[in-house]
């Protein structure tokens, strides 16, 4: 097969944008659409014909679960092979999944690098994907473990803040400059509220109120699995909601963790 042809389905578009733009990067791969629901993705799976399709299984509209129904129930001439992703691990998720037709089950947040791996095992190209091992560099600049930006949006991802609220704009360049300076955690509201407030035209205040209402947000889902998943076990309860410094801290330290690792 010379060129793999995936759609990526997933509501959130900032990490569906990332997706497609590091899979369009790699030699071999042509990403043919991209769908924020359910319903897009198969249509766009009966326009394009995809070799592989790339789902969430949380979208609006129709589920990834709706999805793989859906492609069994059409006959399609070509079923691409199915990549789910989720925020959630739970066995009976996976089984569902894969009883429906999945091919691979990826939880987030997941490296970009493995996932490229898995379009090119999904259609048995199996030595295109050990050869990624070795030509890393080029292509991880666009969104793997290694760029900051993917790395941060794959944890918030997990643990529930969306992307289109103030919140998460100022939690991403709260960590972001606590990675670069671990030492503004000591000095919060003297230079990083202001730091951030600066960078979007606001003030302090607006910035931590923000802030808080994403941590509430995350907090509010009650996705206690994805938490422990995203911060370690027993880390997290629903009952003891972190200070924004608390929860700044606690992503920071996951990122350095996963970058040391």
């Amino acid at each position: 097969m010379d060129t793999v042809r995936v759609v990526v389905a997933d509501d959130n578009q900032q990490l569906r944008d990332m997706i497609a733009e590091y899979l369009q990067a790699q030699e071999g791969m042509d990403v043919v659409g991209t769908a924020g629901d359910g319903t897009e993705a198969v249509r766009l799976v009966q326009e394009e014909e995809p070799d592989v399709l790339i789902c969430d299984m949380i979208m609006p509209h129709m589920d990834g679960y709706g999805v793989l129904e859906h492609l069994t129930k059409l006959h399609l001439n070509k079923r691409p092979s199915v990549i789910a992703l989720t925020a959630l691990g739970r066995d009976d998720f996976i089984a569902r999944a894969i009883n429906l037709g999945a091919h691979y089950y990826m939880v987030k947040p997941f490296d970009f690098m493995t996932l490229a791996q898995r379009v090119f095992e999904a259609v048995g190209e199996n030595e295109r994907a050990q050869e990624m091992l070795t030509h890393l560099q080029p292509a991880r600049e666009h969104g793997s473990e290694d760029n900051p930006e993917a790395r941060i949006a794959n944890l918030f991802l997990t643990v529930g803040i969306p992307a289109h609220i103030k919140g998460y704009q100022y939690l991403r360049e709260a960590v972001k400059m606590v990675l670069e300076e671990p030492e503004l955690l000591g000095r919060i509201t003297k230079e990083l509220y202001p730091g951030i407030a600066h960078r979007f035209g606001t003030t302090s205040s607006k910035v931590e109120r923000a802030i808080r209402h994403a941590i509430e947000v995350a907090w509010n889902r009650g996705r206690i699995e994805a938490l422990d998943e995203a911060f370690g076990k027993n880390v997290c309860s629903l009952d003891d909601k972190p200070t924004n410094g608390e929860f700044i801290a606690l992503v920071s330290d996951r990122l350095r963790i996963k970058e040391s690792a």
